[in-house]
């Protein structure tokens, strides 16, 4: 966890555990995924032809990953990749480059055990120039994961040379509970709402950023959450690994600036602070082995009241920063508002009633949610396509649909019975025209697709017609 400066617990379950799940789907469906697909013949052709849908690999892939998951976003498309038969270019962030070395000299080794070739796999690093470089270098798709305004300069460059682009662009995740949610069931979703916004600090492409509560409970949660997040111990993970919930906030002061910022509009424009806010808070959260790095953290912080007018319910927050909006008193206005938004990434919606939860969250704008869990289970199942809608991008990685998208594939018709029966042209449509070929197609298409036998019929006269003139 040292490059991102995430607790060690953040790692092992954000980084090791979905990486283990990732390498277990593969191993277990991949074959059987990419393998030829027979398909249904078409009509005209159904007793003569046998088709399907071969995946062949593209070639090389390229990626350009963030630092917030420096293992896993290395793991994950390198193992899609040369699971589907490729090679790999990865431009990690400059944020990462140090753990990625470790990392790179542990896959070179993996090779090596299998008797792969050793550069299947390869690495860049620097800044935007390089970036740009490997899209438009002649990789034959390339993987981008960050802001949507870097994704859009991907995809401009991309253009240049008509290479297909996967864009995951983050998010700001709904998370809404309704006010059927009884005691005990509010004490479980405290805990899950605490562990997504929390989790590696918030610097996360898939987790809450924007909570809807309901009317009659909303006082309720927003005591509980804030009662767990005035206790919370914020430090270096590798000093105390024991103590420590909440890790740091990778890009130091940039990123402090900017979410203090997003702070301070929000508390102008009406929030309340129920914890932290400010730096000026940080202390009481810090451990004692930490005082001296305060550069590198931010208190957990807990806004309630925020309004939809507040840069924060439209920018993303990437920060431990939980945003309790105003009470809704309606699914329907509730869902109006959520929808209001340029991202669509993932979601997730509480009831104590399933079916409501489970009505919620098919109205929201996503592509992916979950039903009274957090949003993050889906990704815990690898069978599932990984993406979004809107500014959150386009296209998948995961799941089936994703392990096709790194293959070339490939559409094939051949005889059924090659060595008994080829197909050959009829006579009527022969070259040089008869004058008959017109009649006969006629004869074809209402045979095949006319209704009623007396339509049948007329299109039999028509083909014996034709055939015979």
């Amino acid at each position: 966890p040292r490059a991102p400066g995430k607790t060690l617990t953040d790692a092992v379950f954000g980084e090791i555990l979905v990486t283990c799940e990732k390498l277990k789907w593969l191993a277990e469906n991949a074959e059987q995924i990419l393998a030829p697909e027979p398909r249904a013949p078409g009509t005209t052709v159904i007793f003569t032809k046998k088709v399907r849908v071969e995946y062949p690999p593209l070639g090389v892939i390229g990626a350009i990953v963030p630092w917030n998951y420096p293992f896993h976003n290395v793991l994950n498309p390198t193992s899609a990749a040369l699971t589907a038969g490729n090679a790999i270019i990865i431009k990690v962030s400059e944020y990462a480059s140090w753990s990625t070395r470790y990392i790179g000299q542990g896959l070179k080794q993996c090779l090596a055990a299998v008797g792969a070739p050793l550069d299947l796999i390869q690495f860049i690093y620097g800044y935007a120039d390089t970036g740009a470089a490997l899209v438009s270098s002649g990789v034959e798709k390339l993987i981008f994961v960050g802001s949507p305004q870097v994704g859009a300069k991907v995809m401009e460059t991309a253009s240049k040379t008509l290479t297909p682009v996967v864009l995951e662009l983050g998010g700001k995740d709904p998370f809404v509970i309704c006010d059927d949610i009884l005691p005990a069931e509010l004490e479980r979703i405290v805990q899950v709402s605490l562990r997504g916004v929390f989790q590696s600090m918030g610097q996360n492409c898939a987790g809450p950023e924007r909570f809807y509560v309901g009317n009659k409970i909303y006082d309720s949660f927003c005591t509980k959450v804030a009662q767990v997040a005035n206790k919370l111990i914020v430090g270096a993970s590798n000093l105390e690994p024991a103590k420590i919930d909440c890790g740091a906030i990778t890009m130091g002061t940039v990123s402090i600036e900017r979410l203090q910022a997003l702070v301070d509009d929000a508390v102008d424009k009406g929030a309340k602070v129920l914890c932290g806010g400010s730096m000026q808070t940080l202390e009481k959260h810090l451990s004692p082995s930490s005082k001296q790095q305060k550069g590198s953290f931010y208190p957990p912080t807990i806004l309630a009241h925020v309004p939809d007018t507040a840069r924060i319910a439209k920018e993303e927050i990437f920060g431990p920063i939980m945003c309790i909006f105003t009470p809704f008193d309606s699914d329907d206005q509730v869902i109006q508002r959520i929808n209001d938004c340029p991202f669509a990434l993932s979601s997730c919606a509480f009831a104590q009633d399933p079916k409501r939860a489970r009505d919620l969250a098919n109205r929201l704008d996503a592509g992916m949610s979950s039903v009274n869990d957090l949003e993050g289970t889906t990704y815990l199942s690898q069978s599932l396509p990984f993406g979004g809608l809107k500014e959150s991008g386009f296209d998948r990685f995961a799941g089936p649909e994703g392990l096709r998208g790194l293959c070339a594939l490939r559409s094939v018709c051949e005889d059924k019975f090659p060595k008994f029966l080829r197909t050959a042209i009829p006579s009527p449509m022969q070259y040089p025209s008869k004058g008959m070929s017109h009649i006969f197609a006629q004869g074809i298409v209402e045979l095949f697709y006319g209704f009623g036998l007396r339509s049948k019929v007329h299109a039999l006269s028509n083909i014996i017609k034709a055939a015979t003139a």
